[in-house]
């Protein structure tokens, strides 16, 4: 991660206590019960995250008909694929995939604030939602990615997609070069959140 975008390291340990003191305070008041947070917790580590976003981009890797939907009715495809039905709701009612390809490269940012298509990419990094790269993404996209080390050629053009409460966005990356053969599964391994936004691309070989 590039350090322009950098946290202090004791930002987990303060945003938990943080998170405790809310907590406590909300069960005191009656608002939730001790066991809120829990199935919170639980439903983004089984039910809705970038799992399900690798699982959309692995099949359109191998189905040229599911990526023309995926990217005319995302919603559709979505429910093709029988993802959970938790994907469709929850920060993702209204999503919409991009795909990139030889001479586009897509990035999603959030102008206004966070906009994030939880459901298929999980909760959004932490950097996202710093208004430097907010704000330096739409007016300089091609530097900023380069910090990310994700340098784009320059006959490549960029196109940012600002998320919002209307539509979420977010990208099917090209399939890596030397992936024939591969199983749809081994494919989803291939698949990371930073592809899907867009500040890095999907390599032949999982990290």
């Amino acid at each position: 991660m590039t350090d322009r975008f950098a946290y202090p390291n004791d930002r987990e340990e303060r945003n938990a206590a943080r998170v405790r003191a809310l907590e406590a305070l909300l069960i005191e008041k009656g608002i939730i019960t001790d066991q809120t947070v829990d199935k919170v917790m639980q439903t983004f580590a089984t039910e809705m995250g970038p799992f399900n976003g690798a699982k959309l981009v692995a099949r359109a890797w191998v189905d040229d008909a599911f990526k023309a939907l995926l990217v005319k009715d995302t919603m559709a495809a979505v429910a093709q694929l029988g993802l959970p039905t938790g994907a469709a709701g929850a920060e993702g009612e209204h999503m919409r995939a991009v795909a990139n390809t030889p001479q586009v490269h897509n990035l999603i940012i959030c102008t206004l604030c966070s906009c994030y298509p939880w459901p298929v990419l999980g909760l959004p990094p932490y950097w996202y939602k710093d208004p430097s790269f907010r704000a330096r993404a739409a007016r300089e996209p091609r530097a900023v990615l380069k910090e990310f080390g994700l340098e784009v050629d320059a006959s490549k053009e960029i196109r940012t997609w600002d998320s919002s409460a209307q539509i979420r966005w977010f990208v099917v990356p090209e399939r890596p070069d030397n992936t024939q053969g591969m199983s749809e599964d081994d494919l989803a391994k291939l698949v990371t959140p930073e592809a899907m936004m867009g500040v890095a691309i999907a390599l032949p070989k999982a990290a």
